[in-house]
């Protein structure tokens, strides 16, 4: 690709900047565009990204590359934008009210220091929607929602960004000499950079003479908020570090298809419901219970859910298993159900009422009494040769149920244990274990 390179940056057709009159977004802009041209950077490889707010009306006036957005997010579509792309230079344009709404993200970039150039036009106030204040409105200052004094201390852009690790940050006056040196020096360095800029909101803030005094050179000249660089490090950019270790990473596996060993005569799916509790291994004994199906030549989907806890609650998996292609997950009515805990018993008793003579419940033992057409099969998970602990009941019980039902050959079963590749000999023990476990029908139609 041929390298393209401006004097200007700016779409002299579009010019002036929509701002109100002597808004000095403008003169910031300006500047912004004279750091670019120093660079001699290809517009194409730059993109501008901005938000809502008055600022966020700016990118359409420049030759570069643009995303606009929601408020407060602009920086998290630079962020998408630089991981995408790493080879472009990413510029973000936003006001002190994004900063703040946006605030978690302009933590998460520092922290990280991926390769963007933040800079924010911080006029203290929200000057699009009426002048509120914002989070970097000063301590006392009078605005339309603050009319008796803000009572919050300000939110230091600069501070709480070095506090995070940020490679380059600085602060500076809309009308300091030295702004475009310093925005050339932040769109120079590889990590993140972040330049504060304060301005005046001719609008609000010029007319209300509490808030006027505080702002914004009077602030600097107290020394609580120092000016110029405050920050320059040598941090590995978040791209490139990110980069050097997918590379050194070992390479995933290869996508390895499953040939069929066994045969099964099914002329339908079969809904398989499971359901226990968090920590007794339903999920992945539902896994095996989908892997013995697939080598039986059948096609699965397995569905798992289970609550924030993880640990503690239920734990339900939905299996469909099928001759023909399934494209789905779940279902509101299972052929083939086991159930084994009060927990699991709690979340699916609306399934089980659902079933009726041509399915099969599997129910253990001690579980109290179930509402459901089903045919009604009690498995003693205490009665074969040893008491068996919550987590080894799950691949029991399912051994048990695929070989009263016959839903495909034990073999199978087996088989997928193997190919687990953790705990194969103590899962195939289990397997041998459910097989001789205590079964006893519930009701007259149960054996049919």
């Amino acid at each position: 690709m041929t390298t393209q390179t401006a004097l200007t940056y700016l779409d002299q057709e579009r010019l002036p900047f929509p701002f109100c009159p002597g808004c000095s977004h403008g003169r910031v802009l300006h500047q912004l565009d004279a750091a670019l041209a120093r660079l001699a950077l290809d517009p194409r490889q730059i993109v501008l990204v901005t938000d809502i707010g008055c600022v966020g009306l700016s990118d359409r006036y420049f030759t570069t590359n643009a995303f606009h957005g929601l408020h407060g997010r602009s920086i998290t579509y630079a962020t998408g934008l630089k991981l995408a792309r790493p080879d472009l230079r990413v510029v973000v344009l936003m006001g002190d009210g994004g900063a703040g709404i946006g605030g978690n993200h302009l933590l998460h970039a520092a922290r990280r220091n991926i390769g963007l150039t933040v800079v924010v036009f911080n006029n203290f106030n929200f000057g699009m929607t009426g002048g509120q204040h914002s989070p970097t409105t000063p301590a006392g200052a009078r605005t339309p929602t603050t009319f008796a004094g803000q009572v919050e201390q300000p939110l230091d852009l600069c501070a709480t960004a070095v506090a995070n690790g940020a490679g380059f940050v600085a602060r500076a006056l809309f009308n300091d000499p030295s702004l475009a040196d310093l925005l050339e020096a932040a769109l120079q360095h590889p990590g993140f950079a972040l330049v504060d800029v304060w301005e005046l909101c001719v609008r609000y803030a010029r007319s209300n003479r509490e808030t006027r005094d505080k702002l914004p050179t009077e602030l600097l000249r107290s020394g609580a908020y120092p000016s110029g660089i405050l920050a320059q490090n040598e941090r590995p950019e978040y791209t490139e570090a990110y980069g050097e270790v997918r590379r050194a990473a070992r390479p995933p596996a290869p996508l390895q298809g499953v040939e069929p060993l066994f045969q099964v005569h099914l002329d339908r799916p079969v809904r398989c419901l499971v359901a226990g509790s968090a920590g007794a291994r339903v999920r992945s004994s539902a896994t095996i219970l989908a892997l013995g199906g697939v080598l039986s030549g059948l096609w699965a989907t397995q569905r798992d859910e289970y609550p924030v806890t993880v640990a503690a609650g239920h734990s339900i998996s939905q299996v469909i298993l099928s001759p023909e292609e399934v494209l789905h997950t779940g279902f509101d009515r299972p052929d083939w159900a086991v159930v084994l805990t009060p927990e699991g018993l709690g979340k699916v008793r609306h399934l089980l009422r659902r079933m009726d003579r041509s399915c099969t419940l599997y129910l253990a033992e001690g579980l109290g009494s179930v509402e459901t057409g089903a045919r009604v099969i009690r498995l003693d998970l205490q009665g074969g040769p040893k008491p068996l602990p919550p987590h080894e009941q799950t691949l029991a019980a399912l051994a048990a149920a695929v070989d009263h039902s016959g839903l495909y050959p034990l073999e199978a079963l087996r088989e997928a244990v193997r190919r687990q590749g953790s705990f194969v000999e103590p899962n195939l023990a289990l397997v041998e274990v459910g097989l001789a476990l205590p079964r006893r029908a519930v009701n007259e139609w149960a054996n049919e």
